[in-house]
């Protein structure tokens, strides 16, 4: 190894172990030296982290000081890419107990915005000050607007799509022809003698319409726990809501329950609308939902929870069991996040696999793909098959 990969090792073993390092390995210096004070004020400081002495250098931490806060975002948003910033953001919020000076305006200018933050912001919305709104409703919109661009593309292509599918005829006209299915429908027709296969039956898609060709009722979980999907499902709704061929509504609940459907032309008013916290009563937000469904075999009902229910819980099951009885295509999913799977209920989990309705977490990217296999009524449990097995493949 040559002298500068030694060095280089030295040093990035000296970022790593912090300032218990220092004897041993040096000071940190320059840029690493900055880098090093504000790893080290969130995560050796003696505020907030049981008062324990550093050096002089490392017992300050970040304490409960908006303005030395303010300067300390500053600093990681220059230091470290936005990835981490947001990592070190919701740690810092989570060890030492900074949500109250996220109340303050020049807090959130200072911030990187990002989906836990937006989360954390709305479980403030009852107590945040009117002076602080504009700068939070600011930092939600930025959200907001880049998960449009995450999602809406794909959204929209696979809904589609999965609706004309779903459109299907068999006399369609010569454009309409559906050819890989025509071809696979016919096989037994194949002429050996002219290398070709002559179609009996013709499958098409149907034409295009401006109808609205299936109720989506998506019901979220507002405790606090699901705020990363509460937030993911509120962008979503706002997408679907604007596709002309779905009518969309939104229900979130805890112990009570809130229709935001008329608010879905605006994501960053629906998410103003939810109050994050509280207990969780699934079994009166699925009986209001029931109420929603006037068309049950064109009609999709989304449930995201993680099933710890508050309420009646056999009244839930039979309520579900009844939906799929009348044909309604049931999905549950335990969270609409980045994070994997969550904590829940893996009784209830159990219970609703039983009754045919298998419950996963599903992530931003895979949600469009799985809205459309319940608009073409393929089998569930073998897309939640598919999709673990591809999130695994990309793990390894």
């Amino acid at each position: 190894m040559t002298d500068a990969a030694a060095q280089e090792r030295l040093r990035r073993w000296r970022m790593v172990l912090g300032g218990a390092a220092e004897k041993s390995l040096g000071k940190a210096e320059g840029r690493d030296g900055a880098m090093d004070s504000a790893l080290a004020a969130l995560y050796e400081g003696g505020a907030g982290d049981g008062g324990e002495e550093r050096s002089n250098r490392r017992s300050a931490g970040l304490g409960g000081s908006a303005p030395k806060v303010a300067r300390w975002l500053g600093d990681i948003r220059e230091y470290f890419p936005s990835t981490v910033v947001q990592v070190m953001q919701q740690d810092a919020i989570e060890r030492l107990d900074l949500s109250r000076l996220l109340l303050e305006p020049e807090m959130l200018s200072a911030v990187e915005p990002d989906v836990h933050l937006v989360g954390t912001l709305l479980s403030l919305n009852r107590v945040m000050p009117e002076k602080t709104k504009d700068a939070a409703r600011q930092v939600v919109r930025t959200v907001v607007e880049q998960l449009e661009k995450r999602i809406e593309q794909k959204t929209r292509a696979a809904i589609s799509g999965a609706l004309n599918r779903a459109a299907r005829i068999n006399r369609p006209k010569h454009a309409d022809i559906d050819w890989n299915r025509t071809v696979r429908a016919n096989l037994k027709h194949y002429q050996a003698e002219h290398r070709t296969v002559i179609p009996e039956r013709l499958i098409g898609y149907g034409r295009r319409t401006t109808a609205v060709q299936r109720d989506v009722v998506l019901c979220v979980d507002q405790s606090g726990s699901m705020a990363a999907s509460v937030v993911f499902s509120g962008v979503f709704s706002a997408v679907l809501a604007s596709m002309k061929s779905l009518r969309t509504s939104l229900v979130v609940f805890d112990t009570a329950v809130v229709d935001l459907t008329e608010q879905l032309d605006d994501p960053v008013e629906v998410l103003f609308g939810t109050q994050l916290g509280g207990g969780t009563d699934i079994n009166r937000a699925i009986a209001y939902s029931q109420q929603l469904i006037t068309r049950p075999r064109d009609s999709i009902f989304v449930l995201i929870s993680d099933l710890y229910e508050g309420g009646i819980r056999e009244q839930m099951l039979r309520r579900v069991a009844e939906m799929t009885a009348a044909g309604v295509q049931v999905v549950v999913l335990l969270a609409l996040s980045d994070e994997g799977a969550p904590a829940y209920d893996h009784d209830n989990a159990a219970a609703l696999a039983a009754l045919g309705v298998p419950a996963f977490a599903c992530t931003p990217d895979a949600f469009p793909d799985l809205m459309a296999a319940a608009i073409e009524r393929r089998d569930l449990q073998t897309f939640v098959a598919a999709h673990q097995n591809e999130a695994q493949g990309k793990r390894l």
